[in-house]
């Protein structure tokens, strides 16, 4: 069995000490995908959502949520971040709003929670945005997929851009 590094001795959750390790480019990438109806997902392209333009709200809501991954994540490092961005695909006649969050810094730890964190935060503000239109939206998933930089790169097969 791997070693448990966010335990100390006693098995108490730690934050670990990166100090030693080299500081290397790192890059992730997540992806959360919102469904709706296709009536509403119409709303979203045409810009008629009660509460205005979802898709750029939902971007700026993102890149703010990944500046602040390390206050709501208790065990992250206070990361900073070379860039943020939030891409928003629309597919109305699916219903299926695709949200990519992609996540950069040079630092001796990853960013893999920054996006995450950036691609959630952006679809629940899709869904806090057009609930007045239709209580049934669903975020359905939000995964990493991809990661590179420090000790080794990952990819999710069949996902990565």
């Amino acid at each position: 069995m791997t070693e448990l590094t966010h335990l100390d001795d006693q098995g108490n959750a730690r934050m670990v000490d990166v100090g030693s390790k080299p500081t290397t480019d790192r890059r992730a990438v997540a992806r959360a995908t919102v469904r709706m109806k296709p009536e509403t997902a119409a709303a979203v392209i045409a810009g008629d959502a009660p509460k205005g333009d979802v898709l750029g709200t939902a971007r700026l809501a993102g890149i703010q949520a990944a500046k602040r991954t390390a206050e709501l994540i208790p065990l992250c490092h206070q990361l900073g971040l070379s860039f943020v961005g939030i891409e928003a695909e629309v597919d109305g006649p699916s219903g299926l709003i695709t949200l990519i969050a992609e996540a950069r810094t040079t630092s001796q730890t990853g960013v893999e929670m920054e996006a995450m964190v950036a691609a959630s935060v952006a679809a629940l503000t899709v869904y806090d945005m057009v609930k007045g239109i239709e209580r049934g939206v669903e975020i359905t998933e939000v995964v990493l997929v991809e990661k590179s930089g420090g000790k080794s790169d990952w990819t999710r097969a069949g996902l990565a851009q």
